[in-house]
């Protein structure tokens, strides 16, 4: 099978299931890159969690990513149009890693300024593709493009709390104070 297929060439790409072109532009396109985006960058961010051997309660903080990265497979199929979702325990189980990153972790009295430890750097980029591709996946949902379901728009929200807060844990990892900006 050939890496490419030549249909693209005219700017438009198709939808799961569907014979009907569409702009590379459009709605769907964007979340579906966007998505694609956050993905690959907690591949790098996996990799740089394995190499800081970065554990929560003895659990590698890579496999968690790595389960992270399946659900988003999940999320771009519905968001192409097939008949999939994350599920409620999806969420729930995003849920628990923030609960246990929360009870480790020092009480938030501000917000912390990018830039402490590497692998907190990474995370706190991740966060913002996580974000970006939250904002694209809302917008084909209220333009009513394409079915997207609650718990997908949640677990999308809870996944930039993920990512915050292993942030903030790889900090305190690594001896990294946060800094909070002076707002001077």
């Amino acid at each position: 099978m050939a890496l490419y297929t030549k249909k693209g060439d005219n700017g438009t790409t198709g939808k799961f299931g569907c014979d009907q072109r569409m702009s590379k532009s459009s709605a769907v396109a964007e979340a579906l890159g966007t998505l694609d985006e956050a993905n690959s960058y907690l591949g790098l961010c996996k990799l740089k969690a394995h190499e800081a051997q970065c554990m929560i309660d003895g659990k590698k903080v890579g496999g968690i990513l790595h389960e992270v990265q399946d659900d988003l497979f999940i999320i771009q199929a519905e968001v192409a149009g097939a008949d999939k979702t994350v599920s409620e325990e999806k969420v729930e189980w995003l849920e628990g890693v923030i609960s246990e990153l929360e009870e480790a972790l020092p009480e938030i009295n501000s917000f912390f300024i990018s830039g402490g430890s590497e692998l907190s750097t990474y995370f706190d980029f991740a966060r913002t593709l996580a974000r970006r591709a939250e904002r694209r996946v809302v917008g084909v949902h209220d333009e009513g493009v394409q079915k997207i379901e609650e718990q997908t728009l949640a677990y999308l929200n809870r996944l930039s709390s993920l990512l915050y807060a292993l942030a903030r844990y790889a900090n305190m990892q690594n001896g990294t104070e946060e800094a909070a900006p002076d707002y001077v």
